[in-house]
């Protein structure tokens, strides 16, 4: 059920965090089940019973354990988890197989990028607009190198969502994106073609914010996150994940 570890990580308490959330978040430890009494964790980690309460109190505030006494620590539903904590989402990402939760997120985040590029619209500065201009003149010279342009992309998406002037939206966003794009499911395969896929629509999106068309600007990047995803959702596709 639990693995020793090879090696004895640096930062004890948050290697234990991470390889308990990820045996809980694969069901290896499944919802009801109780982990290990203390003196097994900490035998298998090698670690004091102080490191192991400060893992078992972290997963209690991630949702994935609750703690009572005289009943030990049991693993809660996966309704209970929080997917926003990045340790979970980035566990959850690992195991989803079935991209159920790779489904879930790509949909929140055309909603809400969506929503922010029309604020962008209606917000961005000059100089904004500008920069999202810069942006677009780089990715159009990356496109024959995909490990360049998808970081390129990742900063032309930022930059609208920066332009939005919506702080909360934008947090959530880059939670989502930077522990989805740890993850080959999400990211696909990208090649030059592909690459080019993807700028045409990035173009499209950005031609509407100059235009200072916010619903227009808003169909576009809805549609470019969504046509992107469904290209590369398929195994083996050869597009960027933008």
């Amino acid at each position: 059920m639990l693995k020793p570890w090879p090696k004895r990580p640096a930062r004890l308490a948050q290697a234990v965090i991470e390889s308990l959330t990820d045996t809980i978040v694969s069901g290896a430890i499944p919802p009801g089940s109780t982990l290990p009494v203390e003196p097994e964790l900490c035998e298998t980690f090698g670690v004091s019973r102080i490191t192991i309460r400060e893992a078992v109190k972290s997963l209690e505030a991630k949702g994935l354990v609750l703690a009572r006494q005289g009943y030990g620590t049991t693993v809660t539903p996966p309704e209970e988890w929080n997917l926003l904590d990045p340790v979970v989402l980035a566990a959850t990402v690992q195991h989803d197989d079935q991209l159920v939760v790779l489904d879930q997120l790509v949909d929140i985040r055309s909603t809400l990028e969506a929503q922010m590029t029309a604020q962008a619209a209606e917000l961005a500065t000059d100089d904004d607009l500008r920069a999202i201009e810069r942006l677009l003149a780089r990715l159009d010279e990356e496109t024959a190198d995909p490990a360049r342009f998808i970081e390129t992309d990742v900063a032309f998406h930022d930059r609208i969502m920066q332009a939005s002037h919506n702080r909360l939206g934008r947090s959530i966003i880059r939670i989502l994106h930077a522990q989805a794009r740890t993850t080959y499911l999400y990211n696909g395969t990208p090649d030059a073609t592909a690459c080019e896929r993807a700028n045409a629509e990035h173009r499209a999106v950005a031609e509407r914010l100059l235009a200072r068309d916010s619903e227009g600007a808003a169909q576009a990047m809805a549609a470019h996150i969504q046509t992107a995803w469904s290209r590369r959702r398929v195994p083996n596709v050869d597009s960027p994940a933008s």
